[in-house]
């Protein structure tokens, strides 16, 4: 028997609020998508895209990269949400992401990247790193890509992004999501810092020796200079 997603609320954010902006500018999000049979150049920025949403800026390398999936988006066999979903599951991304961090970050990282937007609160990061350890990675990834609010902004041919990412930032301060450090939040490394650190055993203090001039030593004979010296006598 599974266990069921816990509830949680929502709490108003930046992107569940309609926008005030009379004439688009860059504040709005650049949207990727195949709806328009996109040429040769531009599913190479579309590609690129996912890639710098999914995987961030400090991750964005030759060696994470996919080509057999690039592959299949290019000859139109997949959909934009199955590329998506290919990266996350990637051995790549689970090295950089799932394996160095907890599952609550994970969580929380992998709304921001699929979602465009931050939690809620801590209680949508806790349920749905329950759904982590009893169901599975992919079981996750599969919820966030089948849920409603991924369809309705997204939908299965545009590539996700922060939503109304500029406005969060005025009013919060935020810092992009493809531009936050990705590996070990604070908690999680503070942990392994710890177990790497501790020690059963007492601690014994190193003392050298001292060390004494030996016989015909000049340093024997430098206390008798002194005594003799004319500095000395007077």
């Amino acid at each position: 028997m599974s266990i069921p997603i816990l509830n949680y609320s929502f709490s108003t954010q930046n992107q569940r609020v309609d926008g005030f902006e009379y004439y688009p500018g860059e504040e709005q999000p650049k949207i990727y998508t195949t709806d328009n049979l996109p040429t040769s150049l531009e599913m190479d920025e579309i590609i690129w895209a996912a890639y710098r949403q999914i995987f961030s800026e400090h991750q964005s390398l030759t060696s994470n990269r996919e080509p057999f999936l690039e592959s299949q988006l290019r000859f139109n066999q997949i959909k934009i949400k199955d590329f998506v979903k290919g990266l996350v599951l990637s051995q790549s991304f689970r090295n950089l992401n799932y394996d160095v961090n907890n599952n609550y970050r994970f969580a929380e990282m992998c709304i921001q990247r699929i979602l465009g937007r931050d939690i809620y609160n801590n209680r949508e990061k806790l349920a749905f790193s329950v759904v982590i350890a009893s169901k599975g990675l992919e079981a996750f990834i599969d919820i966030l890509l089948a849920s409603d609010e991924y369809f309705d902004n997204f939908g299965d041919n545009t590539v996700p992004y922060q939503r109304r990412r500029v406005i969060a930032q005025r009013s919060k301060g935020e810092t992009p999501f493809n531009l936050k450090t990705p590996r070990m939040s604070q908690d999680f490394s503070t942990k392994q810092a710890l177990s790497q650190l501790s020690w059963s055993g007492s601690v014994r203090k190193f003392r050298p020796q001292e060390q004494s001039p030996r016989a015909g030593d000049p340093a024997l004979f430098l206390n008798m200079v002194l005594e003799v010296s004319p500095l000395s006598l007077s």
